[in-house]
């Protein structure tokens, strides 16, 4: 009995999806439950598994296609897959290691490219999960980028780069997720009259109760590190409270007033930025917090966020000091009509009380929509954030 592979249901605010990977071939045999291909959005990457046993009789889209929520992609002819025979026990002898150990590891896509560009794929790196070569690999191979073992490349491909000289191009296409992120970004700049006020903050009261109780938070909740994430998601739930406008959208000629707050967390992945929602947040201690977003930053590394996860959101906060970004002008999240840039900490001079004393200082930057939110209040609500951090006691007593 033939059974078809679909795409998977697609939420409202995803249109397509692209065929990224087919992990198995027309002809193959397939189990229940196998990966068989995956598809990418413009938000996540979907993994489509077999819903029955039995050989892949038809693949109705290459890699690259376009694919609709609840199209058929594949069919599969339902039937039994033998399992195969365990062998017989043999001596041990050394094992040799050649290309085939590695094939494993190599999407057929990949493989197939690589044949075709006549590229060793032992030079390649693997960016995938457990270190799996995708097409990507292959196509952003350069040889200049290679271990400097011997190379087993063609003829052809060292000609190729002789004549090129050390003047090498190389064009490789958009994914569909940074194709999505390149329209949304100029989507921003055409639709919203953005805006960034900036602020400094002392982060000394911050930074001393993270000396001063790290190794027992660590102990008390499981292996979950304080970081400045918490405070920040805190410090930003009370300041969303008491200036709503902040946490409010835009729908047409209507103004959406948001009775809660859900915190997008920018997360950054080799396949660009993506924002995790903390949902509820003003119900969730540091403790959670700290603990969910360590979550999202694993699952973004391993591609596994759901569309779920990332949708909605009434406010993002992004972290560039990670990176040793000193100041930057965040860029809106549309509908939502503010973000919270933090950038890197830096002793610096600054006056306490008559005297030069040397601080813990972070730049703050608040990048908002004009359109709803005005500059008093938006500098009210990053100076609420300043103040907050600067005395943590506060975001505890909620005053």
């Amino acid at each position: 009995m033939a059974i078809e592979i679909k795409a998977p249901t697609y939420p409202e605010s995803v249109q397509e999806g692209t065929i990224a990977t087919w992990h198995k071939n027309a002809g193959d045999t397939v189990a229940r439950d196998e990966l068989v291909v995956d598809i990418e959005t413009d938000k996540v990457v979907l993994e489509v598994v077999a819903s029955a046993s039995g050989t892949l009789t038809e693949v109705l889209k290459n890699e690259g296609d376009i694919v609709l929520s609840n199209e058929v992609i594949a069919r599969i002819e339902e039937g039994a897959v033998d399992a195969p025979s365990a062998p017989a026990p043999v001596a041990e002898e050394p094992k040799v290691q050649d290309s085939s150990d590695s094939e494993a590891l190599v999407n057929p896509a990949a493989k197939k490219l690589a044949q075709e560009r006549g590229i060793d794929l032992a030079q390649v790196t693997g960016s995938g999960k457990g270190g799996r070569i995708t097409k990507e690999d292959v196509v952003n191979f350069s040889p200049s980028t290679a271990p400097s073992a011997p190379s087993v490349a063609s003829s052809t491909q060292a000609e190729e780069v002789l004549e090129a000289g050390e003047r090498v191009e190389r064009r490789v296409p958009m994914t569909r997720m940074r194709s999505r992120i390149a329209e949304r970004l100029l989507e921003v700049t055409q639709t919203t009259a953005s805006l960034t006020t900036f602020n400094e903050v002392d982060m000394s009261a911050v930074m001393g109760l993270r000396k001063s109780y790290q190794d027992e938070f660590v102990k008390t909740h499981n292996g979950t590190r304080l970081g400045f994430m918490g405070f920040f998601v805190k410090a930003a739930v009370e300041a969303l409270k008491r200036f709503p406008l902040v946490n409010a959208s835009i729908d047409g000629n209507d103004i959406v007033y948001h009775g809660y707050q859900d915190i997008g967390v920018a997360v950054s992945t080799e396949r660009g930025l993506v924002v995790p929602v903390l949902r509820n947040a003003e119900n969730m201690s540091i403790a959670t917090i700290e603990n969910s977003i360590g979550d999202y930053a694993g699952k973004a590394r391993d591609g596994k966020l759901t569309i779920d996860e990332m949708t909605g959101g009434t406010f993002t906060i992004t972290n560039g000091g990670v990176y040793g970004s000193l100041l930057s002008t965040p860029i809106i999240n549309p509908p939502q009509t503010a973000i919270l840039g933090m950038h890197s900490i830096q002793q610096r001079p600054v006056v306490v009380d008559g005297e030069i004393v040397i601080r813990p200082i972070m730049n703050l930057a608040l990048s908002y929509d004009h359109r709803l939110i005005d500059g008093k209040d938006a500098v009210r609500f990053l100076v609420a954030i300043k103040q907050l951090i600067e005395d943590p006691a506060k975001i505890l007593l909620e005053i």
